[in-house]
């Protein structure tokens, strides 16, 4: 549960609503609720992924959501944290059936230094870390989707994306290549900011010989 602030609300422009209690209510339905889901997360730049011409590990980190519905997308109310709760970017305008849009460092920096919030930047956290959608509806505020991300997805270039077709989480590891045994897998295909996550790869688990025979036994 949040304890929200009023200068944070108005920098969000929403508006708070209280129970008798005189705090907010805050609800977690499934993710499948709305369209709007998070795409990809890329927590340990090692390059200029923004454009800028200028590598920074604040500006460099990024997110992407993405419209999984059949119909665009209001994004109004719409905000993402991390693990702390803390909101990082809240989004405006519409997003189309289909499409994706990014999120980088610096478009969250700038956007807490606009509305007087601490600012950090994304703030992804390369031993693990959450990533939050959060969505102000009515009197609630819900929890749209979430993704906890591992130290393994959080190495230099590589990003945990959701599958185009299947929307299942994969490790897309193709700029630094992952051969360890947790989940996800690496896909052996690189990120993709901005775009669908279209990978012809399939995950891989690293084996060792005598794992492989004893399967056929």
């Amino acid at each position: 549960m949040f304890t929200w602030r009023p200068v944070l609300l108005a920098a969000l422009g929403l508006t708070l609503y209280l129970t008798a209690s005189a705090a907010p209510r805050c609800v977690m339905p499934a993710a499948t609720a709305v369209g709007v889901r998070l795409n990809e997360i890329l927590a340990g730049p090692a390059r200029d992924w923004d454009g800028s011409g200028a590598f920074s590990t604040r500006d460099d980190e990024w997110i992407e959501i993405a419209n999984a519905g059949t119909t665009t997308a209001d994004l109004a109310g719409f905000f993402v944290t991390d693990g702390d709760s803390l909101p990082r970017y809240a989004f405006a305008g519409t997003l189309a059936a289909g499409a994706v849009l990014l999120v980088t460092g610096k478009m969250s920096y700038d956007w807490e230094k606009a509305n007087a919030q601490p600012a950090y930047g994304l703030s992804l956290g390369n031993s693990g870390d959450s990533v939050i959608l959060w969505r102000v509806t009515g009197v609630d505020t819900v929890v749209v989707d979430s993704y906890t991300y591992k130290s393994h997805e959080a190495a230099a270039d590589r990003s945990v994306g959701r599958a185009q077709n299947t929307g299942v989480w994969q490790l897309f590891d193709g700029l630094n290549p992952y051969t360890g045994t947790l989940t996800p897998a690496g896909n052996s295909c690189a990120p993709t900011p901005g775009a669908v996550n279209l990978c012809a790869s399939a995950p891989a688990r690293a084996s060792t010989w005598g794992a492989l025979k004893a399967s056929y036994r």
